[in-house]
């Protein structure tokens, strides 16, 4: 028995809801992996509670890529059982979102902190492998910086403890030996300080994709829902 209009709709937008679903979980994918690769290359941050971030991003951008692939499948052919199942976990996704962004904004300080025992570590390995060099190089370049706290941080550390000297990528304007050089202009303040502040900066952009995600999740549900029931209730939909 086919059904007009209402129902007829709703089957097409929960596909249209779902290839949406889809993209996004690609793209949450895509960044979770850019992260990933930034944290362990460039801030030298290889911790389990630095990394679980990106990670966490990773799996919650394949679940929504299989579920939303799941919802398109079950919309299509109007499989009670697809669209209930793709209804439950989409509920199961949402809370543990809401969870996780409670649990950001409780720990929040701690991604700070975490943070700043990594840079110390590879402060106190400078120079002894080439990827820690190249990695605290890079940081101190891209935000201006330097040492975990401020330009003194150095003196704690090898080659250039009880010394005014500090890496290269300290000063303003680079140029080879100018870490030494006492009439150089460096950056004075501490890389913890920009990381920090790049974070506050781009929050509002996470945020909002979030929000974003989270709004298509719930018109998601509500036309799984409806699906549900029209299916339910004995009606093909064409």
């Amino acid at each position: 028995m086919a059904v007009e209009g209402g129902m007829k709709c709703v089957k097409f937008l929960m596909f249209f809801f779902n290839f949406v679903f889809w993209v996004c979980g690609i793209a949450l994918i895509a960044i979770g992996i850019y992260v990933q690769i930034q944290l362990n290359h460039t801030l030298i941050m290889k911790n389990a509670a630095s990394s679980g971030a990106p990670i966490v991003v990773i799996v919650v951008g394949v679940v929504i890529f299989l579920i939303a692939f799941f919802g398109c499948c079950g919309a299509l052919k109007e499989n009670y059982c697809m669209v209930t199942t793709f209804a439950v976990v989409l509920v199961l996704i949402f809370l543990v979102e809401i969870a996780a962004a409670i649990a950001a904004y409780v720990y929040k300080d701690k991604l700070r902190t975490a943070f700043e025992d990594s840079f110390k570590n590879g402060m106190s390995k400078y120079n002894t492998t080439k990827d820690i060099t190249e990695s605290i190089d890079l940081l101190q370049k891209e935000f201006k910086c330097c040492g975990a706290f401020n330009a003194t941080d150095w003196k704690q550390y090898p080659p250039f403890n009880g010394t005014d000297a500090v890496p290269d990528s300290c000063c303003k304007t680079i140029i080879a030996g100018c870490g030494k050089d006492p009439s150089a202009t460096i950056n004075t303040d501490g890389c913890a300080t920009g990381i920090d502040q790049w974070v506050k900066k781009n929050i509002g952009i996470v945020a909002g994709v979030a929000l974003g995600i989270a709004l298509f999740e719930i018109l998601g549900i509500i036309f799984a829902c409806c699906l549900m029931k029209g299916i339910r209730s004995g009606y093909e939909v064409m």
